[in-house]
């Protein structure tokens, strides 16, 4: 691996701090009423942003997201080796001492003591990417912490929701919990 090769995710979470912090500054965005909300490495974004700029948001939607990147390198299948290879370059080697430390830091999971605003996972119970022990680990650090979390489970779906009913289940708990945390009412269907 080069050593001056970026890994994955840093910029990315840069670019979404700078766009709200440039949104508030400009007047556009009101600051108490920022939310972030995502799936799959978006979910890891909302993750992050709670975990990493806990000022910033005053709530966050994950949606089948990853919350701690050994566990997610961890549980790659053999029968994904060519996806392994990917990910132990540009994400990291989870054997990796020097790697084991950066993905430590970028998992929010090992900064959810520094989460402040209520949060909700949504995860499908058939995921084979982020599988539910990954994201039963937020959710239970949250818990033990005493904070606001909600957990939703959608046991026969997979990394996305496909089933009409679990897809309308989903975006009206999200309805609800955004109204809840933001204010405002639900919208009639």
């Amino acid at each position: 691996m080069n050593a001056g090769k970026k890994k994955w995710g840093d910029e990315m979470q840069n670019d979404l701090t700078d766009a709200v912090k440039y949104l508030v500054d400009k007047g556009i965005a009101d600051p108490k009423m920022v939310a972030i909300t995502g799936g799959s490495y978006g979910g890891y974004a909302t993750l992050a942003g709670l975990a990493f700029t806990p000022d910033l948001y005053a709530c966050g939607f994950d949606y089948v997201g990853v919350c701690n990147l050994l566990t997610l390198l961890k549980s790659i299948p053999p029968y994904w080796e060519t996806a392994r290879k990917f990910f132990n370059e540009h994400v990291g080697d989870p054997d990796n001492p020097a790697d084991v430390e950066r993905l430590k830091r970028q998992s929010p999971l090992f900064s959810a003591d520094k989460i402040k605003a209520p949060l909700m996972v949504a995860q499908g119970g058939n995921d084979p990417r982020c599988k539910v022990p990954e994201s039963k680990q937020i959710v239970i650090a949250m818990r033990d912490l005493g904070r606001e979390v909600e957990y939703y489970i959608a046991k026969d779906e997979g990394h996305g929701f496909l089933g009409a009913d679990a897809r309308s289940a989903i975006r009206v708990a999200e309805e609800k919990f955004f109204a809840k945390h933001l204010g405002g009412g639900i919208s009639r269907m």
